[in-house]
């Protein structure tokens, strides 16, 4: 980690150590915007991350995206158990990749290695008409900086969250390896009980399986052969066996979001503003979406305007097509999906026969996942 003076005094200082404020922070540098990024060290977690066409767009204006190991999705296949498939092929949009499967832990040490920190975390914040005053710690010290504007970019940063969701489901992630395995193809499956994704990530392949939390206990328990049995039985013969399974973990999975403009210039993006369950892996590319756009926005406005309410009211606008329709999406998917009633199924089953056969209906979910709601490379 680069560990920056601090300065008495930023145009914008962007809390958070993950890949939307690392983004934020990146492409804000070299520019006359000044930015404090206030981040610690964090232990992040080898788990894979998919990435959009759209999200490697961003990266690559970044400078970022070629030292960002990464497996292409070239293909997405979309299931549900019984009756009912369609697929989606990078071809189809003149594109080299629908998206792109990587660590997380190698994004955010690509990005944040080019990003300095100015302090280790954001201990309290108090805004008024002219100003953000911040209290910041940095090492054992507790440092005062003023800033135009405050963004807050982490979860955890977020205040308050004015809506929240318990979807009753825990995601239990894992690495496995296939008998079969089909390079470039990434599979959506959906169940009784909750999506099951497996997408292609070095030579394996990364498992997210939402399940119910009782279930989700009894998975954990079981044997490594039993428990692939059980992935198999679940998601079919398409891949042969899974013949091998690393560490399982898991976690709860819920909807929650918030207003974009949380306080007088403050500002949320990311996770801090929403946090989507990882059904169609929105989440991520959404908040680097968040970024970018705010970044251009800085980028073309006067310092005086930086953090006015004016300022503040045009961005919360300029995304609230793509934050909502992004929320909306996944929150449908989940709901409509994760259950085993006779008629949603058949009704399920139709709308991806339906997909399957009509591709001007196929292109226009596939782009809007890409680029956003508003389809915008």
């Amino acid at each position: 980690m680069v560990v920056a003076e601090l300065p008495p005094e930023v145009d914008v200082a962007i809390a958070g150590g993950g890949p939307v404020g690392c983004a934020l922070a990146l492409a804000l540098s070299g520019s006359p915007v000044s930015v404090a990024r206030i981040a610690g060290e964090v232990d992040f977690a080898e788990r894979p991350i998919a990435l959009s066409y759209g999200s490697r767009l961003i990266l690559e204006r970044l400078g970022a995206w070629n030292s960002v190991p990464n497996n292409p999705i070239e293909t997405i296949h979309v299931s549900q158990q019984g009756f009912g498939r369609t697929v989606m092929r990078c071809a189809d949009h003149g594109l080299p990749a629908l998206g792109y499967v990587t660590a997380y832990s190698e994004l955010v040490a690509q990005l944040a290695g080019r990003t300095p920190v100015s302090a280790e975390s954001l201990r309290d914040w108090k805004s008024n008409d002219d100003e953000v005053v911040l209290q910041l710690s940095r090492g054992e010290k507790d440092r005062g900086m003023r800033a135009r504007l405050l963004v807050l970019a982490d979860g955890g940063q977020s205040r308050r969250m004015r809506y929240a969701r318990d979807y009753r489901q825990q995601a239990i992630v894992a690495e496995v390896t296939a008998e079969h395995p089909r390079a470039g193809v990434a599979w959506e499956r959906f169940t009784a009980e909750g999506p099951l994704a497996l997408l292609p990530f070095r030579d394996r392949y990364a498992l997210v399986w939402s399940v119910r939390p009782a279930s989700a206990a009894e998975l954990l328990g079981l044997s490594d052969p039993d428990f692939l049995a059980r992935l198999r039985e679940i998601f079919g013969a398409r891949l042969g066996n899974f013949g091998w399974v690393g560490p399982r973990s898991t976690f709860p999975l819920s909807l929650r979001y918030g207003r974009t403009v949380p306080a007088t210039r403050v500002l949320a993006i990311g996770n801090a503003a929403q946090t989507l369950h990882p059904v169609a892996g929105q989440g991520l590319n959404l908040g680097l979406r968040d970024a970018w756009e705010l970044a251009q926005m800085l980028l073309d406005a006067a310092k005086e305007e930086i953090g006015a309410p004016r300022f503040l009211a045009r961005f919360a606008r300029s995304r609230a097509v793509d934050r909502y329709a992004g929320i909306g999406f996944t929150d449908f998917l989940v709901r409509i999906f994760s259950n085993s009633l006779a008629p949603l199924a058949l009704a399920r089953g139709a709308g991806l026969a339906a997909l399957d056969v009509l591709p001007p209906a196929r292109r226009f979910l596939a782009r809007r996942m890409i680029f956003g709601a508003r389809a915008l490379p």
